[in-house]
């Protein structure tokens, strides 16, 4: 039964509190069985730079050839159709990027990304977890391990997803699914916004809803007196508490509306951008705007990792196409939260990172496409102790394979979670017995760091 048929047939009975019980059970089904501990889990080294992360992914396989790593020497059939535009520093990105070429000395470009497999599912997977997918062991995703690893820092769930939790990218593995992404269910973008499952119900007055969970703690403690399984009940406890905050907490539901948001950071981050013309023959806003607006006010109001998606970048034919729908949105609103970042004194505390699972072939196809690509692609970081205006590594020249410092996919892992004061050699353990690496083979990329 779905979450939405189960709250339908009002299974949860009287003195439910939905989004509890909501909680509580996707945990449940969520749980392989098995659980890791970690005696030093929620301490934080010394060396931590960032406290939060804004991950915005872009499904599919961005072209790095039409974003960070344009070739203009190269034939046509290389390069593709697109010009370039200059950074302050007399780099070049493709001219889809005249906004995040103007504030490239914030960020920090690396052009030489190495992968393993160019396929989506997987690439997706070892991009979020740092593992390839086994048929032996499901690993945790990044934001799965910082929620392990450093809890919350203060009344919102430590990992969220906007809007919703990738697919393809794995979940909380072995660890518990309480360290698990809280999904909005809901685009901020779109009319009429709303966070699934994030208000008390209609006709339940506050003075109610104390009253209900009044009950609630009775009805407890009364099975506690019978000797029920306390385990359980902590569990229960423990995901009630987290909902009752949520549903009670002025900061948590301001955290999750654009409410005050001003007309200038509207246009900041690009909300008005358009595309092409869609299927009804109009242009259309992306919403990237307010997904990444809405990121930054959880990292203000104390959330460790979101995960925004945004875009289809699987594109086979006409790569020109695709980039001159999505681009134009996403290039102001990659500028635009890191300018806010910035202004509002974040961006030393807060990491931005950009990322795809892998880029695209160097030849442009017979469908004016490129295919998928692993071996070199480009990704963009911004904030949290990296480097600022750095362009690291470098590709060959039609951007098919590192010409220098090439960084396995690993190593950024490795290299990101050092920046929040996790040591990324520490072992976990699964299965009560069976230690396993934060990321298996990671190296620090001390050229990245400020």
């Amino acid at each position: 039964m779905s979450r939405r048929q189960a709250i339908q047939a009002g299974v949860f009975g009287a003195l439910g509190l939905s989004l509890g019980d909501v909680l509580r059970l996707e945990a449940r089904a969520q749980s392989p069985g098995t659980q890791a501990f970690n005696a030093a889990a929620g301490t934080r080294g010394k060396q931590a730079r960032a406290l939060s992360v804004i991950q915005l992914h872009l499904g599919g396989g961005v072209p790095q050839q039409e974003s960070f790593d344009p070739k203009p020497e190269a034939p046509v059939e290389y390069r593709g159709s697109f010009s370039v535009t200059k950074t302050k520093h007399g780099d070049v990105f493709s001219e889809n990027f005249p906004h995040t070429a103007a504030i490239a000395d914030k960020v920090t470009i690396v052009r030489s990304m190495v992968g393993r497999i160019p396929d989506h599912g997987q690439a997706t997977y070892h991009l979020f977890t740092g593992y390839t997918p086994t048929a032996v062991i499901d690993y945790p995703q990044m934001g799965a391990v910082v929620s392990h690893e450093l809890g919350g820092r203060g009344e919102l769930p430590p990992y969220i997803a906007i809007p919703n939790n990738n697919s393809f990218a794995g979940s909380t593995g072995f660890l518990s699914s309480t360290y698990g992404a809280f999904e909005l269910g809901a685009d901020p973008g779109q009319p009429g916004f709303k966070v699934r499952d994030f208000s008390i119900p209609d006709g339940v007055s506050s003075k109610r809803f104390d009253r209900r969970r009044t009950a609630r703690q009775i009805v407890e403690k009364k099975i506690r007196d019978l000797e029920a399984d306390p385990t359980t009940l902590d569990t229960m406890d423990d995901f009630y508490k987290r909902a009752y905050t949520l549903l009670t907490s002025p900061k948590a539901q301001a955290a999750f509306t654009l409410n005050g948001e001003t007309e200038e950071t509207m246009q900041l981050y690009g909300r008005d951008v358009v595309g092409l013309r869609g299927p009804d023959n109009k242009f259309h806003p992306k919403g990237l705007a307010e997904r990444l607006i809405m990121a930054r006010r959880l990292v203000e109001a104390g959330t460790r990792f979101v995960t925004v998606t945004y875009g289809e970048w699987d594109s086979h034919v006409d790569t020109r196409k695709s980039c001159l729908d999505q681009m134009p949105a996403l290039d102001a609103a990659i500028a635009g939260l890191v300018t806010d970042l910035d202004r509002r004194g974040l961006l030393d505390t807060t990491l931005f990172w950009v990322t795809t699972e892998f880029g695209r072939t160097p030849k442009v196809n017979g469908t004016s496409g490129r295919d998928h690509w692993a071996r070199c692609y480009s990704m963009l970081l911004a904030g949290g102790g990296f480097a600022r205006g750095l362009i690291y590594g470098a590709s060959d020249s039609t951007a098919a394979e590192p010409a220098r410092d090439a960084v396995p996919l690993e190593h950024l892992l490795f290299t990101i979670y050092h920046q929040l004061g996790i040591d990324a050699d520490k072992e976990l353990v699964a299965f009560g017995t069976r230690p396993i690496e934060i990321v298996k083979d990671g190296k620090l990329v001390k050229g990245l760091l400020a």
